[in-house]
């Protein structure tokens, strides 16, 4: 599989088929490692926060979540296949899950939603096997009783893939520091999907997704806790796109010189 460099990020140039044969091949060599879904939000936090580019450097595979990225690598000549969203792997590939008898566990959201995100999915794909979930505790990550019991729980029940869904940077780091010590073959930060799937947040409509305007939605429905996030850091996406043009088109100067 090819990779593609972009604002100093390795991505795999992936679809959900790619995805799906290197789940399936890490469950069957019972390896360890890790599935990073990058957005314009990861994008910009890499510029400033090292432990998150610790995170990514022993990335099992990086994937393109966001449609801005999408249309940058076609800008600079280098188009990724798809976008790879934490959100749309239940869509994409519940019915693999659900044949392939995978053991899943579900980490992270308000108590009660991972629960009811199970009791949806079960609905729709009755064999799937999801063999637990949890709601940690507020500041879990830096509670090393809870992280104890967390790590106690899916040692137990040995699940082929663990879903956490805390946000991010959180939800890679923690995944980051203890992944080996739990030892699933898959682990991958999924954000709000517990809370998409359960139905306690409404997820944008589909023309807005692939129109790149999901990010106007999520704002619009929690306008207090993302208008930082996207209004003023994920504004200096633009800069770092202007960057990257301009470095592509000194790299091509420099070919005919």
């Amino acid at each position: 599989m090819n990779q593609v460099n972009m604002f100093d990020v390795n991505f795999d140039n992936y679809d959900f088929m790619d995805l799906l044969e290197y789940i399936d091949k890490s469950i069957k060599e019972r390896n360890q490692s890790y599935i990073l879904t990058c957005n314009v939000d990861h994008v910009i936090k890499l510029r400033k926060d090292k432990e998150f580019r610790a995170v990514y450097s022993e990335a099992g595979a990086v994937v393109a979540d966001g449609m801005p990225l999408i249309w940058a690598s076609k800008m600079l000549g280098k188009p990724l296949k798809q976008k790879v969203s934490g959100s749309d792997l239940f869509s994409r590939l519940g019915d693999a899950f659900e044949q392939r008898k995978y053991r899943l566990f579900f980490l992270g959201s308000a108590e009660g939603v991972p629960e009811r995100a199970t009791k949806n999915l079960k609905a729709a794909y009755p064999g799937m096997n999801i063999v637990g979930c949890y709601s940690p505790s507020y500041g879990f990550e830096h509670n090393e009783e809870e992280n104890q019991r967390i790590i106690q729980m899916l040692t137990e029940t040995q699940p082929d893939i663990v879903f956490v869904g805390v946000g991010a940077p959180k939800q890679e780091k923690w995944i980051y520091r203890h992944y080996t010590s739990y030892r699933a073959p898959i682990s991958i930060g999924v954000g709000a999907t517990f809370d998409f799937l359960s139905g306690s947040v409404k997820r944008a409509p589909d023309f807005m997704q692939k129109t790149g305007l999901e990010w106007f939605w999520r704002l619009s429905q929690e306008p207090g806790r993302l208008w930082k996030r996207y209004l003023v850091d994920d504004a200096q996406f633009l800069v770092l796109l202007l960057k990257e043009l301009r470095k592509r088109d000194k790299i091509k100067g420099g070919r005919f010189e």
